[in-house]
């Protein structure tokens, strides 16, 4: 996996510069906790802290492959076996094992062209001697983040902000886009909070040369006719996800499952363990199961179905049990903060996340995942609920802010100022403009066509970001099978009467692996990730931020409607909602930004 970070500048002599980019490569120590490099020429600096996975002793980075070309690289490619064989066959010699150098040599003999023949998850920058050029690719899906910052002679680049702030040229700026991001549930493609700053788009690359910068897009979702019948398709995803899973079970260290009793999951799990033993883990948290409570988002516990599938298929499995008091400790939520670089909504899942996170890498290196398997193939509620759907918004949103929203606690000027429902607007007619349509498509199609489109280029990119930043802050390689883009192209552009057949969501996955699972587990209903339902969280929150209003110091409380603040204080805990919830996290969250990383709010 790795953290990757560097500085180009056409006009400065970088030689003279390596504390400062060390400082920038050290923030990504704990994406990388095994092993670091730093390769430095005049005008370019690569830094490289390492998780080593594949060829242990021998993928150390930055690569360099004759003094033409030096990489460093962050991901897995799936396919470099096969691609090394081709390389070999062309004439290329190997010193190492790693996917590293295939990527590296890759680039010398197909050029910018090698990102067309990879597959898998990765973010590298690569510097073209030859050419005095640096090249940052990102990968189709945006498993893996890249961010940059341009300067007027060059760039500074990441895999989180963190490493651009180390560099005293970036500014710690954040104007009202920025902000805006921040407190929406719609990831913006570029937009990278701080100012100045942009996040790669998924499935592009960018070229830095001492004439400027351009930036190309190599891969993005297509509209193809489907032309297989209802079994050919069944077959055809069901001989994808093997072959998938296949591949990504390659390590040279421990790997595991993450399991949480959901057919996404579960299906990783089961393919997984027809190739020998697995590990899987799930989290539970203390007292969760005795006295779990329906809610608006969960309709049963996790556990009960975790073990039917763990029985089933025979796993090493092992439930991870968090307490729930540790959720409500401030220096948790400060950790959790500087794994994302800016606030988060959902405070207690991303909490949990991160200490399940940190239980697992003591015990392995790298996991599998289901993320992406709703996004693909219509998992959540809101995509069968006629009002979400024709809702005119993002389906989510108008789920989730129906009573509420986690922005609610500021202050009405600043809510002006910043028009979240108009930026909102604003986005959601960006991304239906970019839906790729079949001619003849009949309303119903189209409209289902774009609720995948907006789930898959809006949605699932904040899912997958969530994922890397918990899991890579602890120094856990998390690989999401589902988010192949094999798959992901295919299943795409099946019809919506296609992935609903059976009356029922996710209808293509629960045939494509019926015979893998228990009947339980194939009966479900989705789940999202457990909560804890515990009322003395929410207290605790309500309790820290009654806290700073009345000290009144802190630099979240100009920005509050301390009214407001004060009548959700006073409702009853036990009435509240996920909402209500969000919106202490969120405030607690934004108070901590400010005050570590000296954000300055320019709103």
């Amino acid at each position: 996996m790795c953290g990757i970070a560097g500085w180009v500048d056409f006009e400065r002599d970088l030689t003279n510069d390596r504390a400062v980019a060390e400082a920038m490569t050290e923030t990504m120590a704990c994406r990388g906790p095994d092993d670091k490099g730093l390769w430095l020429d005049r005008h370019v600096a690569l830094g490289h802290r390492r998780l080593a996975v594949i060829d242990i002793e021998g993928g150390r980075q930055p690569m360099s492959a004759e003094g033409l070309a030096v990489i460093t690289y962050s991901g897995e490619v799936y396919n470099f076996q096969e691609l090394r064989a081709e390389l070999e066959a062309k004439g290329h010699t190997f010193r190492t094992r790693s996917d590293t150098e295939v990527v590296l040599r890759g680039y010398l003999e197909w050029g910018e062209d090698v990102v067309l023949r990879l597959n898998g998850m990765y973010a590298f920058a690569l510097w073209d001697a030859r050419r005095q050029q640096l090249l940052l690719v990102r990968d189709r899906l945006g498993i893996k983040p890249l961010f940059y910052y341009r300067l007027p002679n060059g760039v500074l680049f990441g895999s989180e902000p963190k490493a651009i702030l180390a560099n005293p040229l970036a500014d710690r700026a954040v104007d009202a886009d920025g902000l805006r991001e921040t407190l929406t549930m719609v990831k913006t493609p570029e937009q990278a909070v701080f100012k100045g700053m942009n996040e790669l788009r998924p499935g592009h690359l960018l070229r830095v040369r001492p004439e400027g910068v351009s930036v190309r897009r190599y891969w993005a979702l297509e509209a193809r006719e489907h032309t297989d019948d209802l079994p050919t398709t069944i077959r055809t995803v069901r001989e994808l996800l093997e072959d998938i899973v296949s591949r990504q079970l390659v390590s040279d260290v421990p790997l595991c499952t993450l399991l949480s009793g959901g057919i996404d999951s579960s299906t990783i799990t089961a393919l997984a363990r027809q190739h020998g033993q697995i590990r899987s883990f799930a989290v539970d948290f203390t007292g969760y199961a005795e006295n779990f409570q329906p809610d608006e988002m969960r309709v049963d516990a996790d556990g009960p179905f975790v073990r039917d599938l763990a029985e089933h298929v025979r796993s090493d499995h092992t439930d991870i049990m968090l307490d729930t008091a540790e959720l409500t400790d401030p220096r948790l939520r400060e950790t959790v903060l500087r794994g994302w670089d800016r606030p988060q909504l959902f405070g207690d899942m991303n909490s949990s996340l991160y200490m399940l996170f940190r239980a697992i890498r003591e015990r392995s290196t790298v996991a599998l995942s289901g993320e992406s398997a709703d996004e693909i193939f219509g998992g959540y509620s809101w995509f069968h609920n006629p009002l979400t759907v024709d809702s005119g918004t993002f389906p989510w949103l108008a789920l989730f802010l129906r009573e509420h929203t986690p922005y609610e606690l500021l202050h009405p000027d600043l809510l002006a100022k910043l028009d979240i429902p108009g930026f909102t607007a604003d986005s959601y007619r960006s991304a239906l403009a970019e839906v790729p349509y079949l001619p003849g498509q009949d309303d119903r199609e189209r409209r289902m066509r774009e609720i995948c489109y907006l789930h898959l280029t809006r949605f699932l990119p904040e899912l997958l970001d969530r994922k890397d930043r918990m899991s890579m802050a602890v120094g856990l390689e998390v690989r999401v099978p589902f988010c192949d883009h094999r798959l992901v192209e295919y299943v795409f552009n099946t019809s919506w009467a296609m992935k609903t057949f059976d009356g029922r969501e996710k209808s293509l996955l629960r045939a494509a692996v019926a015979d893998l699972l228990p009947e339980s587990v194939l009966r479900r209903v989705k789940s999202p990730y457990p909560a804890t339902q515990d009322v003395g969280y929410e207290q605790a929150l309500r309790d820290a931020l009654g806290g700073l209003v009345r000290d009144g110091d802190a630099p979240i409380v100009p920005l509050l409607d301390t009214q407001a603040v004060e009548r959700m204080l006073r409702s009853p805990v036990e009435k509240s909602t996920t909402m209500t919830r969000m919106a202490l996290e969120t405030m607690l969250s934004l108070n901590v930004w400010l005050t570590s990383y000296g954000v300055r709010l320019e709103v």
